[in-house]
C-alpha cells in the first residue's frame, strides 16, 4: 500500500482512525467463549462493523503471543480478514542486528502479509533498513504515551534536541517516505517539535480514549494537509460494552470518532 493509497482512504471516509486489536480473553464478552476460537470470532465481528469508518488496523503482537500455537493462527487469520484497502500495522516493536532484522521483516511482509511494522529505533540504521522495503513502512518510537517514557525519551543531546527529537531527524536520512513516528496523544509539546522536523511524515497517535488524548490537540499539532496522522484507540472501541451486540457499541464509538475526524478534515479542505 503507498502513501497515496492512504490518504486516498482518508479522503473516501473522512477518517483517519487506526483500530487497535488487543483482544484479551479476560476481557471479551463471555458468549463468545462457545466458540472453538474466540478471540478470532470477536475480531472479525470488531472488523465488520468499524471497516468503513476506519483506515487500519493494528494487531498487537502481545495479545496473539500470549496463546502460543493458537495465538499465531489467530493473527494470521485475523490479517487475512482485514479488508485489502485498510493499512494493517504489526504492533511488535522488533529491533535487532540486520540478518535477525531481515528475519523479522521477512516474517511479517512475507508470511503475515501487513504494511507496516512498529520499531524501536535505538539499535540505528542497520535494524531498520531491512524493513525498508517497496510499499512498506517502518513505523517508529520517538515519543511514546506511556508514563516514564520521557525519562530516557527527552534526555537532552549534545545538539541541544532532546533524543527522541535527534533520533527523528537522524531517521529522516534513513528514507523518504516510509518512516512514520509514533507520537504519544498526550505529548503534543514533543508532537509539535517533530512535525517541524517532519512536516510532511505520518504520526501513528495512541493514546486518545482510555490514555486521555485530546483529538483536536493532536490535530493542532500534527494535522498536515496531507492529514499526516494515523490515530489509534482501542480499549474505548473493543470493550465499549461486553453483551451480545457489543459491536454495535464498537461501531458507535467508531461513528463519534470518524464525525470528530471529518471536522477536522474539513477544516483543512481536506
Amino acid at each position: 500500500m503507498g502513501t497515496s493509497d492512504i490518504i486516498s482512504q482518508i479522503r473516501k471516509k473522512k477518517s483517519f482512525l487506526c483500530v487497535g486489536l488487543d483482544p484479551d480473553l479476560d476481557k471479551i464478552p463471555q458468549h463468545l467463549l462457545k466458540y472453538k476460537n474466540p478471540i478470532l470470532e470477536f475480531n472479525k465481528l470488531i472488523i465488520d462493523h468499524t471497516k468503513d469508518l476506519c483506515i487500519a488496523y493494528k494487531p498487537n503482537l502481545a495479545f496473539f503471543e500470549k496463546l502460543g500455537n493458537t495465538g499465531f493462527e489467530t493473527l494470521k487469520k485475523t490479517i487475512e480478514y482485514i479488508p485489502k484497502n485498510h493499512l494493517i500495522i504489526a504492533d511488535a516493536k522488533r529491533s535487532d542486528i540486520s540478518n535477525t532484522a531481515k528475519m523479522y521483516a521477512d516474517t511479517f511482509y512475507d508470511f503475515f502479509g501487513v504494511d507496516a511494522v512498529t520499531i524501536s529505533p535505538y539499535m540505528g540504521k542497520d535494524a531498520v533498513t531491512p524493513f525498508l522495503v517497496k510499499d512498506k513502512y517502518v513505523v517508529l518510537l520517538a515519543a511514546t504515551s506511556n508514563d516514564n517514557a520521557s525519562d530516557i525519551q527527552n534526555i537532552q543531546t549534545q545538539s541541544g534536541l532532546p533524543l527522541y527529537a535527534e533520533i527523528v531527524k537522524i531517521s529522516k536520512k534513513w528514507s523518504n517516505n516510509q518512516i512514520m513516528y509514533v507520537v504519544g496523544a498526550n505529548k503534543t509539546d514533543e508532537m509539535k517539535l517533530i512535525r517541524s522536523i517532519c512536516p510532511n511524515s505520518f504520526f501513528l497517535v495512541p493514546g486518545i480514549g482510555h490514555q486521555g488524548g485530546d483529538l483536536k490537540s493532536v490535530c493542532k499539532y500534527g494535522l498536515t494537509k496531507s492529514c499526516g496522522l494515523i490515530i489509534n484507540v482501542s480499549r474505548s472501541i473493543l470493550y465499549a460494552d461486553s453483551g451480545n451486540e457489543f459491536y454495535k457499541h464498537s461501531r458507535v464509538v467508531c461513528e463519534n470518532i470518524q464525525n470528530e475526524m471529518k471536522i477536522e478534515l474539513d477544516k483543512i479542505g481536506f
